[in-house]
């Protein structure tokens, strides 16, 4: 084989892919983000070791997140990319050394190979590469284990960029993520010691998405109850995707006035509901529908479009010219928008989209979301006198993301025969799946509650938890709710290793469970917390709702 990855959830054959990435990335490129993070676990053993000694380098913190985030499913697939962030690596690492000796360290006679490999030059990257991959942890628990805990970090490190470029850090974030990328050298730490550490990723996982809840928050103004636009209107525009609200901000200040009007797309949906970008009347509303379709919608859209995190597809040749890439976002051949002085200058694109024809209308209507916990809670008696009454009997947890696979048509259906006196609770791009369809609602509440994109599962949990302490109950497992969450990538991993750690049992993972479980881990999974993946709509339904034959 000439890679292997199994991070996502399309991984080829539910295995791995071994040739070339589902997602599209080449095995040279597959191999670097392997070499990058083991430059990472070099770093970190050092950075670790100097903070005892009081010894903090931010420049190391930010390096180690933004690399975490650009080895990311569908984020960056550009090889230039990495290779320039390894030689940035080993020269960080070097200076994190250097600091640690002038501050009185000793350097231990053991330490791990990716403290003290050194590299020049890409011959010798791609050779490393190979060495230092995956399958280079034999024992599959131990490795099985080792890369549950750097998936999750990766998710913590997309959050805590997020949080970052809005002026918000924790410096413990950093600290556990370093922390846990120099655990993963370590072959003295048993099977029961990095079970122990990921459910303490999780921990920092719930820490991370509150840190972004109060940054998007405390910037943007708690989302709001809104009905959002899907069709289009006649002026040229942008559409702007991914994750990235900083990015957002800035585009509709700098578009402001030129007569462009500027669309959201998948995960960047939610940037509807907040109070600060309603006061943009060129700000229309949203276009097209999960990540995946993007090769057939960013064709129809006409205009330029900025991606600002994952999850990009390779762009064809018929609109790659109209791509537009930022943050660690990159794709060889394509208009990359650098970050200066902490500020993006847009008007490359915006001028693009000025040359361009208004979008083709792909659809027509409304949605309604903006449901995060601030905007539920306040509904609080009104949700609670619907349980008490009995019109609310069950809330179905459906968070996580979409995909290509047929099998993710499960969530339609399931959402479709769910009884009527159920309501759904929803964040990511899992909600493409249903958030189009007339589900009706329960005495004014809408029995889809769109909270957000993927980080703010966070809102999920604090209404559960919130929902726990009204009915005055010991165990937030004996609520009303049943959780059926769709996963693809990591950050959906650190919501499950979060969800984990607030106690949360008998989660249905799907369309199927983690290529990178070994079936020793799937089973500590199964026997501590009840994971189990899904089967068939009705039989799953009967199951949640307590109807099913014995």
């Amino acid at each position: 084989m000439s890679m292997f990855c199994y991070q996502c959830q399309e991984t080829a054959k539910g295995t791995g892919c071994t040739i070339r990435g589902v997602c599209g990335k080449t095995d040279n490129v597959a191999n670097l983000q392997d070499l990058l993070i083991y430059v990472l676990k070099g770093i970190s053993i050092y950075s670790q070791d100097a903070k005892k000694l009081g010894i903090r380098n931010e420049a190391v913190d930010k390096f180690v997140m933004e690399s975490l985030f650009a080895t990311i499913t569908n984020g960056n697939f550009d090889a230039k990319y990495f290779l320039d962030k390894i030689k940035e690596g080993l020269t960080l690492r070097d200076e994190m050394k250097q600091q640690f000796l002038q501050a009185g360290g000793e350097l231990k006679a053991d330490l791990h190979d990716a403290a003290i490999w050194k590299g020049e030059g890409q011959s010798e990257f791609a050779a490393k590469a190979l060495e230092v991959g995956i399958l280079s942890t034999e024992n599959e628990d131990v490795r099985s284990l080792r890369e549950l805990i750097i998936y999750g970090i990766k998710g913590m490190a997309a959050y805590a960029k997020h949080a970052y470029v809005l002026g918000y850090k924790v410096e413990d974030i950093f600290d556990f993520m370093q922390k846990a990328l120099a655990a993963t050298t370590d072959d003295n730490l048993s099977a029961d010691d990095l079970v122990a550490l990921t459910m303490e990723t999780g921990k920092y996982g719930v820490d991370v998405m509150a840190l972004l809840d109060k940054a998007n928050t405390t910037t943007y103004g708690n989302p709001e109850i809104t009905k959002v636009n899907i069709g289009v209107k006649n002026n040229p525009a942008i559409l702007i995707s991914g994750h990235d609200l900083k990015d957002m901000e800035e585009l509709l200040k700098q578009t402001e006035g030129t007569g462009v009007d500027v669309y959201t797309h998948s995960e960047m949906l939610p940037a509807n509901y907040y109070p600060a970008f309603k006061q943009y009347q060129h700000f229309v509303g949203n276009y097209g529908n999960a990540w995946w379709k993007q090769d057939k919608e960013f064709e129809f859209f006409n205009g330029p479009v900025l991606m600002t995190t994952n999850c990009l597809v390779p762009p064809k040749d018929s609109y790659k010219d109209r791509v537009y890439t930022a943050n660690t976002v990159g794709f060889e051949g394509v208009k990359h928008i650098e970050t200066k002085d902490g500020k993006k200058d847009f008007t490359a694109i915006i001028e693009h989209a000025k040359k361009c024809q208004p979008p083709v209308e792909i659809e027509k209507g409304e949605i309604i979301g903006g449901f995060a916990h601030n905007t539920v809670l306040s509904l609080a008696d009104k949700v609670i006198e619907a349980v008490k009454s009995g019109a609310i009997k069950r809330f179905f947890v459906m968070a996580g993301c979409d995909g290509r696979m047929k099998s993710r048509d499960y969530y339609t259906e399931f959402a479709k025969d769910l009884p009527q006196d159920t309501v759904i609770l929803t964040a990511g791009c899992a909600k493409y799946r249903y958030n189009k369809l007339d589900l009706g609602d329960i005495g004014g509440i809408p029995r889809v509650l769109d909270a957000g994109q993927c980080n703010d599962s966070y809102s999920l949990a604090v209404i559960a938890l919130k929902l726990k302490e009204v009915f005055e109950l010991e165990d937030i497992n004996e609520l009303p709710i049943s959780y059926n969450i769709a996963w693809y990538e990591q950050k959906a991993a650190l919501v499950l290793l979060a969800l984990l750690y607030l106690g949360v049992k008998n989660i249905h993972l799907g369309p199927t469970l983690p290529a990178f479980l070994s079936p020793n881990v799937a089973k500590v999974l199964v026997e501590n917390f009840g994971i189990s993946g899904i089967t068939e709509v009705d039989k799953d339904i009967e199951k949640f709702m307590g109807t099913a034959s014995a």
